[in-house]
């Protein structure tokens, strides 16, 4: 059976491990329990021919820097994550994420991923963020930053809500399986 590697990176607390949880067991996680590395498996079925949709888990806190590029030998995509109601998190993908991920992977395919969409409309955190001066961030933003990284496409779910969920994961096989013509079989290695 064929396997797809898919690593998930952002900040910590965007959600990635809900994201992970949510998506393998139908189950949202209750607590907040900072990840140092894990991984799942799932199958999936493209066509007739099943796949083994392997998915890496990180750290996204700054004390794992040096420990979370391990994981990302032979990645065939990579789930870039913020949430949609931290804009330091959505900064965060420009200024570390993205450069992060194309210095140890150069041409592997990235999906930019909004997660927390149900609390974008969260009157609680419209005003914590106007209190100083920010809100949510808004699709057409997600859209463009995707646009101006060369991020394969931008998309958004919950993991609370599973809405837009299976279609991030659709969207990272579609990419693993036909990246563009001229980054064809690039894997992620370390040297």
């Amino acid at each position: 059976m064929q396997t797809i590697k898919c690593v998930v990176v952002g900040d910590g607390a965007v959600g990635k491990t809900c994201l992970l949880i949510s998506y393998t067991t139908n189950k949202f996680p209750s607590e907040y329990v900072p990840t140092v590395f894990d991984n799942y498996a799932v199958t999936v079925m493209i066509g007739e021919e099943p796949y083994t949709l392997g998915l890496f888990d990180t750290a996204g806190q700054e004390d794992y820097d040096r420990l979370r590029p391990l994981s990302y030998p032979q990645t065939d995509v990579f789930l870039v994550c913020f949430s949609v109601t931290s804009p330091a998190s959505y900064e965060n993908v420009r200024e570390k994420w993205f450069p992060e991920v194309r210095h140890h992977c150069p041409g592997v395919p990235c999906l930019l991923v909004g997660t927390q969409v149900d609390l974008r409309e969260d009157q609680n955190i419209i005003n914590k963020l106007s209190l100083q001066r920010l809100k949510p961030i808004a699709s057409e933003q997600g859209e463009r930053l995707a646009r101006e990284l060369g991020a394969i496409k931008y998309v958004e779910c919950s993991a609370l809500t599973q809405r837009g969920l299976k279609n991030v994961f659709d969207e990272a096989i579609v990419a693993a399986l036909e990246p563009p013509i001229t980054k064809k079989k690039n894997k992620c290695l370390i040297l």
